[in-house]
């Protein structure tokens, strides 16, 4: 296989999409909503990007998949999947919303790397026409071979206007010490952690205690993997920035994802009371309403993955 990405490994679609090609496999994009709180109200103002390869047109298991690649591949694998999702998005997402990219850190040893893997992002940003202050950095809880690979590596992204994110905090490589590596802007905590904590009114407590710990030196927080009704209602209560899981919005493929995200804001428009615009996030992109929290599950699950 040809150490070299770009667009060749990318094959346009009848449907407006596109997918890579590696191997035997075929990738393609699903995304995720990721809701914010505001005014007793879920806005979907994020989407986690995420691959699904098939192969002979079977859906496999991205575990399954990953396992299968050999470690000299990952490296242009995980490079081709974010080519592919920044595509897809850029054909049929909402254009306001910011957009969470995957970067395993483990891949990122050298400044040749780093330089690679941006090179191809800037390109696909070019072509776009996707400001970079949409793209959100997420850092996966691989471990690198010291702080200051990693350090480089979230300076560099810093470089080309990107935000960062620490994924699966609460994980047994993503802790405190991680999060003053990279001084990250957004932290998800991890969903299995977190939603144990959700169930007590102890872990409650220590959650919101670290939301507010986080907020005051300028960073957002994410809970994944919210199942429930219960759950959300508790996280609400922790004061954290957003929320992420299958009682909201399971992902889905391209191109359904995008008629189903565009129906769900339209209901949410008709439906909310009249008000003033929301004020610009962070990201510097406007939120999109979606439905209330007791409705956003049904909104976007029927067809998950």
């Amino acid at each position: 296989m040809p150490r070299s990405i770009g667009l060749a490994h990318v094959v346009p679609q009848k449907d407006g999409t596109v997918m890579g090609v590696w191997g035997g496999y075929t990738l393609k994009s699903a995304f995720q909503p990721i809701f914010s709180f505001k005014d007793g109200r879920l806005l979907a103002t994020a989407y986690e990007c995420l691959v699904r390869p098939f192969r002979d047109h079977q859906p496999v298991a991205p575990g399954a998949f990953f396992a299968g690649v050999p470690e000299p591949d990952r490296f242009h694998v995980d490079r081709l999947a974010r080519t592919v999702h920044l595509l897809n998005a850029a054909s049929g997402l909402d254009p306001d919303a910011a957009l969470f990219l995957n970067f395993d850190p483990s891949h990122f040893t050298d400044a040749a790397a780093t330089g690679r893997a941006l090179r191809d992002t800037q390109i696909v940003l070019h072509e776009t026409d996707l400001p970079a202050e949409r793209i959100v950095c997420e850092i996966t809880e691989q471990e690198t071979g010291s702080h200051e690979t990693l350090h480089n590596f979230v300076s560099e992204l810093r470089t080309y206007g990107y935000r960062v994110a620490v994924d699966d905090f609460g994980s047994e490589s993503s802790d405190m010490h991680r999060i003053e590596a990279i001084g990250p802007d957004i932290v998800k905590f991890d969903g299995e952690w977190a939603c144990r904590l959700l169930a007590s009114a102890p872990g409650v407590a220590l959650l919101t205690d670290m939301v507010a710990t986080f907020a005051d030196r300028g960073i957002r927080t994410v809970f994944e993997g919210i199942e429930n009704a219960g759950q959300l209602e508790a996280a609400e209560r922790c004061g954290v920035s957003m929320v992420q899981g299958f009682a909201l919005a399971r992902p889905q493929l391209a191109p359904a994802a995008f008629g189903a995200f565009r129906a769900a804001r339209e209901a949410a428009q008709r439906e909310a009371p009249a008000q003033p615009a929301p004020e610009p996030t962070c990201a510097g992109a406007r939120e999109a309403p979606v439905r209330s929290t007791a409705r956003a599950g049904r909104a976007f699950g029927r067809r998950g993955i």
